[in-house]
């Protein structure tokens, strides 16, 4: 937004704005924006031109939700160096549609003085104006209201209906059901409560288990991101089957839609057995990284042979990464769907699972494997 030098201000207001003797209408409550919720039960079609200029504001971010524009795009995305793909094509048009505010002492508001609707391009229809990602917002009341319906055992597209119904149809919601779940996520990261409770939870077994070590992550608004823990047993049981690990991050259903990693091994009778388990708020190669360093801490450095993972991007580069020295192998499930989806012969198939899950000893296995390929 732009605030003009007051030399320009006589020029702006012929446009349509503030004398002095109109202080008293702006200052009218029905005027006043004081929250999200406000700006959503606005009808802007009926709104523009002379009573725009009425319009003021508890806070600065308030009047930039009421209206956004777009310029160019900063040359700085053209010209970025290692650039693996051509950039989107742009969808500015350099439009030069425009807001004006300043702040007002006497109020305390910010108070609108300029107002320009002169577009340069095409309008979108108002009935798909909420699929334009900076008009997708869902005020307090509604995320209150969804949050409270979700308890129910409601679905989420059953309440973006619910409140379709309510709002006079889906083009009056403002957001789609991708903005809800997404909103869903983050409030339930945001509950200190379960937070508390687990880091207590922890803190309590490690007075029992000494050995037990955890580790927390938080972003840079103190919410929790990422959680790593591992107990003294596990760590013991690393140290003597660790050299196999499967690293599996397929587990992701629960209400926080965070991945709950498990980092496993088998033991001398076969059996399955759990080194380490993580929740993390995202599949990214960064979370990736922090979660085997904190493995490789909690083990004492110890690495492992061999690491069995999914076929996942991100995790590929990160064993990559941190553990250059070791092997990297597909888990069997994948290793089976590769084989079914290439070699179309059932005979072959049921072959090959017995043979990779087969207990040979290796002269064995490459006899078999030369005889199936034959």
């Amino acid at each position: 937004m732009n605030l003009k030098k007051t030399s320009e201000m006589n020029l702006l207001r012929e446009h349509f704005f503030l004398e002095s003797d109109q202080s008293e209408d702006i200052l009218e409550a029905a005027y006043a924006v004081d929250s999200v919720q406000d700006i959503t039960t606005l009808k802007f079609s009926e709104n523009f031109a002379e009573k725009i200029g009425k319009y003021h504001f508890s806070t600065l971010q308030l009047a930039f939700d009421f209206y956004m524009k777009q310029g160019f795009r900063m040359e700085k995305y053209y010209t970025m160096e290692k650039r693996k793909k051509e950039p989107r094509l742009e969808t500015r048009t350099g439009c030069d549609v425009r807001m004006d505010v300043k702040f007002v002492p006497e109020s305390g508001r910010w108070h609108t003085f300029y107002f320009s609707d002169e577009h340069n391009h095409d309008l979108l229809d108002t009935q798909f104006s909420f699929m334009l990602p900076a008009h997708r917002k869902m005020s307090e009341a509604d995320i209150m209201q969804m949050m409270n319906i979700l308890k129910s055992g409601i679905s989420t597209l059953q309440i973006f209906g619910l409140l379709a119904s309510q709002a006079g149809g889906y083009e009056f919601v403002g957001y789609g059901p991708r903005d809800m779940y997404n909103e869903i996520a983050r409030q339930r990261r945001q509950i200190p409560g379960d937070a508390a409770r687990v880091l207590k939870k922890l803190e309590d077994m490690r007075l029992k288990d000494p050995q037990l070590y955890f580790k927390a992550c938080h972003d840079s608004r103190g919410l929790l991101r990422n959680l790593f823990w591992s107990d003294g047993i596990s760590q013991l049981d690393y140290q003597l089957f660790g050299d196999v690990i499967a690293f599996d991050a397929t587990y992701k259903k629960n209400k926080y839609s965070c991945p709950l990693v498990i980092f496993s091994g088998v033991n001398h009778h076969n059996q399955t057995i759990v080194f380490a388990a993580v929740l993390i708020a995202d599949e990214t190669t960064d979370t990736y990284i922090w979660l085997l360093r904190q493995l490789m801490f909690a083990m004492r450095g110890k690495t492992p042979t061999s690491i069995i993972t999914d076929g996942a991007m991100a995790i590929r580069n990160t064993v990559r990464d941190v553990f250059s020295e070791v092997r990297h192998r597909l888990c069997a499930w994948h290793l089976i769907r590769n084989a079914t989806s290439n070699v179309g012969n059932p005979s072959f198939t049921s072959k090959f699972r017995k043979i990779m899950l087969g207990d040979y000893e290796i002269p064995v296995f490459k006899r078999k494997w030369v005889q199936l390929i034959e």
